[in-house]
């Protein structure tokens, strides 16, 4: 499977989607069909503010349409760890494997996601590392420099 994380929806199918929710939304009546297809391609944008927008749209039909429940905590898994936000999209995931524990397609999800916090720690930790070596480097010349000027 493809790292559903790294699809990007184009920025035709967004208009297209986008297009349709509005012209809905100015009329007052939004289906819960087009609110998910807008959702479902602001989750795949490569913009956060997106992708947030996503997330609350896809929210909002959680709670008011319980019939598309799987693929809403999919898509909010998704939109959540596409911002970073790790821990919400495993808490989807594992809402999402209480309805359904052997959805091959959201283990793996589950693996993309959890590898991913893996990395970024140790992308964390090695950007810590550095700083740390950057502040030792800059004691150093103070302290060489201070002890020039005492001798």
């Amino acid at each position: 499977m493809e790292d559903v994380l790294d699809e990007i929806v184009s920025s035709e199918d967004l208009q297209k989607f986008e297009k349709v929710f509005h012209e809905q939304l100015h009329r007052g009546t939004v289906t819960h069909k087009a609110q998910f297809e807008y959702a479902w391609c602001l989750v795949r944008s490569k913009y956060p503010t997106d992708i947030r927008k996503g997330i609350l749209l896809l929210k909002e039909l959680f709670n008011s349409h319980p019939e598309g429940k799987r693929d809403y905590l999919f898509y909010l898994a998704i939109g959540n760890a596409r911002i970073k936000e790790y821990n919400k999209a495993l808490h989807y995931v594992k809402s999402f494997l209480e309805i359904e524990p052997a959805n091959q397609q959201v283990l793996t999800l589950e693996r993309q996601i959890t590898k991913r916090m893996e990395k970024e720690g140790l992308i964390g930790i090695a950007h810590w590392a550095l700083l740390m070596n950057a502040l030792l480097g800059v004691h150093y010349l103070f302290a060489k420099k201070k002890q020039i000027k005492e001798d």
